[in-house]
């Protein structure tokens, strides 16, 4: 099984920044990004199709395409590929905020 992170600010104690994410500042950081899409649905194709609605940012990594959900304040990322995780600590870096697992 592999391991799911979040990226959340729920651990932070600052005084000028929220306490979560929001999708509209989600919106603009991955815009800046090249390698990062926008989808309102994640596909998700093997023995059978299933689509998954939400807000996702689709991470372009060669072939790879890795999806960042956004949901409820928090920006959750699959570890099943180890090039996530490099990606995913600049996220949380740029963002100003935590990893755990969950």
């Amino acid at each position: 099984m592999s391991k799911r992170y979040k990226i959340t600010r729920s651990l932070q104690e600052n005084g000028d920044l929220e306490q979560t994410i929001s999708l509209e500042e989600c919106k603009t950081y991955f815009a800046s990004k090249p390698d990062f899409t926008y989808s309102s649905v994640f596909t998700v194709t093997g023995a059978t199709t299933m689509s998954i609605d939400g807000d996702f940012f689709m991470w372009s990594y060669g072939e790879v395409k890795i999806p960042f959900r956004y949901y409820q304040g928090d920006i959750y990322v699959s570890g099943t590929n180890e090039a996530v995780i490099p990606m995913m600590l600049e996220v949380a870096s740029e963002l100003v905020a935590d990893i755990t697992e969950g």
